[in-house]
């Protein structure tokens, strides 16, 4: 009986708790396992914050890199006007020069939480790339893990794509024509920079998706682990119950007998 009671109040706190292995005296292997587990599930999570702040300083990049795209091609068409003889040579120049200051403030601010990846200096402090933490790798279940990071470099239009200072001013046909071969190395330098920061932008969104799904896994590996299965735990529960039943009628049967026997001899 004092097993069966023993076993009850087991599977009891097992269904109560939802734990089948909720301590380290339940099984020490299993529970060791778990807690590493759980250490390296919370590190993930800082992990996806990491990365959501590295996709959204690089969303931000991408974006003023495609509206610098868009202010070159509108730059390529004034200056393709302005091939033409009879045209109003200062007036083109005018809104090139609007432009070209436009182009100057998208770079300038296109930064997220200090750090801006069209800028020569991408932090203030000489940085060239922004490192963003990616991954928690183990080796072994008692190796030290070790933290991995994605770097994003700089595009740095802040220097390349310099309109101020390297586009030719538009006085006549002639300075147009050559303005022209100059704005379309503007133009391709900006193309390619926007599809770099796209590439790094996507590369961040699946590794986000992956440390969820990883994360996601362990926790499921976890429960397999640790958690109690209900259903058989609620059928050993009524087994347990019906056999401490018994055992109370058998002691009950047992402590009567003696009274049976007694009442023989009068």
């Amino acid at each position: 009986m004092q097993t069966v009671t023993n076993n009850l109040t087991e599977t009891q706190t097992q269904i109560s708790t939802g734990k089948r292995v909720g301590s380290a005296s339940d099984n020490a292997a299993v529970w060791a396992i778990s807690k590493t587990m759980e250490s390296d599930i919370s590190g993930f999570e800082a992990i996806s914050d990491s990365l959501a702040l590295g996709e959204a300083t690089v969303a931000v990049a991408s974006a003023g890199a495609e509206q610098v795209v868009e202010k070159l091609t509108e730059i390529k068409e004034l200056l393709v006007s302005a091939q033409s003889e009879n045209v109003d040579h200062d007036k083109i120049q005018n809104d090139i020069t609007k432009k070209t200051e436009q182009v100057a403030s998208i770079i300038s601010a296109a930064q997220f939480n200090g750090a801006n990846l069209l800028a020569a200096d991408v932090d203030g402090n000489g940085a060239t790339s922004v490192g963003v933490l990616a991954s928690l790798d183990r080796v072994g279940a008692t190796g030290t893990p070790a933290a991995t990071e994605i770097s994003i470099d700089t595009v740095d239009f802040e220097t390349d794509v310099d309109l101020a200072s390297n586009l030719t001013t538009v006085s006549d046909a002639a300075s147009a024509a050559t303005a022209l071969g100059e704005i379309e190395a503007f133009l391709t330098t900006a193309i390619d920079g926007a599809a770099a920061l796209g590439a790094d932008s996507s590369r961040l969104k699946d590794q986000g998706g992956f440390v969820n799904k990883l994360s996601n896994a362990m926790k499921q590996g976890i429960s397999a682990l640790t958690d109690t299965n209900m259903e058989e735990a609620s059928a050993r529960l009524k087994a347990l119950q019906t056999q401490q039943q018994l055992a109370v009628q058998t002691l009950s049967i047992a402590n009567n007998a003696p009274s049976a026997v007694m009442q023989l001899f009068r």
